[in-house]
């Protein structure tokens, strides 16, 4: 069975850089399967060096997809020189739409404020939200850097905001009420960003 660094979702090509992440979200995938959309397995045995990356584009038709997301089982922002790197290659060699799909914990993981770097040649900033308030946040993420948490994700959405070319703040459908997504739209609205319900899978 292979360890997938690059696999399909819909249109997009994904890819999967590390394990690694701070949180334990009740909610998430890795709780429950080994893969998401067309791949094989996406816990990795080691992770992958950036040439072995570049190395999984070249065997890649990239007229086929729409975008190129950072999104695996683990945090792209936990291999934040890696991540840019990867990303400044992408839009260099193929000029496609880029995404980072983020729990939006960077700057507590890297100790610095990332986002004019991670802006520079990622377009859309996605991240995870999931809550609105610390209480429902910390219930729903657990992460390891425990209070403070919320706020740090909020900041970073909010600095990708002046940057990016947009900023998707998403909760998952079935985890909070209506009222609770009310007030999730009302926070995006808030720092310029769109607010998005990913489905439960």
């Amino acid at each position: 069975m292979r360890n997938d660094i690059l696999y399909e979702v819909h249109n997009g090509l994904y890819v999967n850089l590390t394990n690694r992440c701070p949180c334990a979200c009740v909610f998430c995938l890795r709780n429950t399967t080994d893969r998401v959309g067309r791949s094989d397995r996406l816990w990795l045995e080691k992770e992958p060096t950036v040439e072995e990356v570049k190395a999984e584009f070249a065997l890649r038709d990239m007229s086929k997809y729409s975008e190129v997301v950072f999104c695996g089982f683990g945090e792209p922002t936990e291999r934040l020189d890696a991540l840019l790197e990867i990303a400044a290659f992408v839009k260099k060699e193929y000029n496609k739409p880029t995404r980072l799909n983020t729990n939006g914990l960077g700057d507590l993981i890297n100790g610095y404020h990332i986002a004019p770097q991670v802006t520079e040649n990622i377009d859309v900033i996605s991240i995870s939200l999931n809550g609105p308030s610390e209480e429902r946040y910390m219930e729903e993420v657990r992460p390891k850097f425990g209070k403070g948490s919320y706020q740090a994700m909020l900041d970073f959405a909010a600095e990708c905001a002046r940057y990016a070319k947009a900023v998707v703040l998403t909760t998952v459908a079935t985890t909070l009420t209506m009222e609770e997504e009310l007030k999730c739209a009302e926070i995006a609205s808030s720092i310029g960003a769109l607010y998005r319900i990913r489905p439960f899978e």
